[in-house]
């Protein structure tokens, strides 16, 4: 088995993950980025609305707005670090390392927009393409880095930690402690180790658990699904955000909050505007309690969605506001100037995940997680608009500056894991794609945006059995991605399944009929 050797090893090229490579190889750390698909394919090249950022952020009015959005169960002391260190570190690498594209004014300021439940405009974008602006942008300055070596089509398998991996035998009575990971070439199926001083967990959210979501190809959880079975805490784990406007006809895409920051309004298939009757901020409310409405409204009028309406905007203004949008609906027919866009929620953002500090430290030594995979509390039982690549970058950057201090401060000791054994029998491709199509109308249909104490024992027997069948059939048969999604995906629905029995309280994105 062949094996390589890093100082930092980060699973996923994300927003978090990509600064963290970025500030660790400036310390002159050698990073090893994995990207189990092509690295453009990440949950933040696909945000669209923004991200806070204020030179001189009033931090107690925006952790007000959190404190309201995360129905009070945020971390305060989370939020207050990761939005210091975000704005810190979006100033200093995208504005003015990077020279990242924002939208500007014609003198060149920044522009500010506000979104759902904010109080102020304090959230730069660019367009309606703010994430892959961001992704690209960062992408670029690493394969420029010669720290840096990016493996594309690269899965993570398994952790290496000293009690489960090593060949020595005493390292089985060591402390929790990772040194790497197994990892899968998904080109060649070549199965090989990766050690490191430090493991670093960005491997996004778990929106591809349902049928209805906005998130990247394979984000099944995979972070929190290993680092729960090398003995990871994980927390928070009912509490998946549903986005409320995503494109209802044809296939799922997002319709950005920002379009409603701007003034678009909700309307049922009569014409009505019905925000009003739920919230007093309207269209601009949380969005759990934006998306149970529409679901609520649907309900009454027996119909498959809703639509959002922005045509009273100057079309022009749209257009240019909008861009990706606007082209994308207008290839589904929906020219969202003049027409109606038909939407309806789904999954989008989870706010729980591996318990991490802010700097990313969890209850395992030397394994770090980062971004939407980590829990550090800031988004509580339902997340601000906004926030979330707020979070990944300023995530990011304190974990990789902790990281080369501890580095150059402390030793290391790295053992030699154990052979992986890899059997040569290809699996069923269909079985998977069946066990697949199970796992996500499970979560779809009894862990999803209103739930029932009968749904979710329904659920947890169906995933218990799925689970204890994919354990058995993973052993034997040679991996690919798509078993690793169903692996790590079935554990993942299962961990968010048995918080949500546990919870009998109606809170945030978690609600209990």
């Amino acid at each position: 088995m062949k094996i390589l050797q890093t100082d930092c090893l980060v699973i996923g090229a994300g927003i978090a993950g990509s600064v963290y490579a970025h500030e660790a190889a400036r310390q002159g750390l050698k990073v090893t980025l994995l990207s189990c698909d092509a690295w453009e394919q990440a949950n933040s090249d696909l945000a669209q609305g923004g991200m806070v950022y204020e030179p001189n952020i009033d931090i107690d009015a925006l952790l007000k707005d959190v404190r309201l959005a995360t129905a009070g169960l945020c971390n305060e002391t989370a939020v207050k670090e990761l939005s210091l260190a975000g704005c810190q570190a979006i100033e200093k690498i995208f504005l003015k390392q990077l020279n990242t594209a924002f939208s500007r004014d014609e003198k060149g300021q920044l522009l500010f927009t506000k979104e759902g439940a904010h109080t102020k405009n304090r959230i730069i974008y660019w367009k309606d393409t703010t994430g892959h602006c961001l992704l690209s942008s960062i992408h670029a300055s690493l394969q420029q880095e010669k720290n840096v070596e990016i493996l594309q089509y690269t899965s993570a398998i398994d952790l290496l930690t000293l009690s489960h991996s090593s060949t020595n035998p005493m390292d089985r009575y060591a402390p929790l402690t990772c040194f790497g990971a197994y990892v899968l070439d998904n080109k060649s199926g070549e199965v090989f180790a990766i050690v490191a001083k430090k493991t670093i967990l960005a491997t996004g959210g778990v929106g591809q658990l349902y049928r209805h979501t906005t998130n990247a190809a394979h984000s099944y959880g995979h972070g929190i699904a290993m680092a729960y079975r090398v003995g990871a805490r994980v927390m928070n784990m009912e509490f998946v955000q549903f986005h409320p406007t995503v494109f209802a006809k044809g296939k799922n895409f997002l319709i950005s909050e920002a379009l409603r920051g701007e003034g678009a309004i909700l309307r049922n298939v009569n014409g009505d505007a019905f925000m009003a009757q739920y919230h007093p901020l309207k269209d601009l409310a949380p969005r759990d309690i934006v998306a149970r409405a529409i679901e609520e409204e649907r309900l009454k009028t027996s119909h498959d969605c809703v639509y959002l309406d922005i045509t009273h905007h100057p079309a022009e203004h749209t257009q240019a506001r909008f861009p990706s949008i606007y082209q994308t609906c207008l290839k589904e027919g929906i020219d969202i100037t003049k027409d109606l866009i038909p939407v309806v929620p789904a999954a989008h953002y989870f706010c729980g995940g591996i318990f991490a500090t802010p700097s990313g430290r969890t209850n395992i030594l030397n394994l770090n997680a980062i971004g939407e995979t980590a829990c550090t509390g800031y988004h509580g039982a339902n997340r601000l608009a906004s926030t979330s690549l707020l979070e990944a970058v300023g995530s990011g950057f304190l974990c990789a500056h902790a990281d080369g201090q501890e580095i150059a401060e402390q030793s290391f000791y790295i053992p030699t894991p154990k052979e992986w054994i890899v059997p040569e029998k290809e699996p069923d491709l269909n079985l998977i794609k069946q066990d697949l199509a199970t796992l996500k109308s499970t979560m779809w249909n009894y862990v999803g945006l209103v739930r029932s104490a009968t749904h979710l024992s329904r659920a947890e027997k169906i995933l218990r059995h799925l689970h204890n069948e994919i354990d058995a059939f993973y052993k034997g048969y040679a991996l690919n991605q798509s078993l690793l999604d169903l692996r790590n995906g079935t554990q993942t629905a299962l961990l968010i399944t048995y918080a949500a029995l546990k919870n009998k309280q109606s809170i945030g994105c978690h609600f209990i009929q």
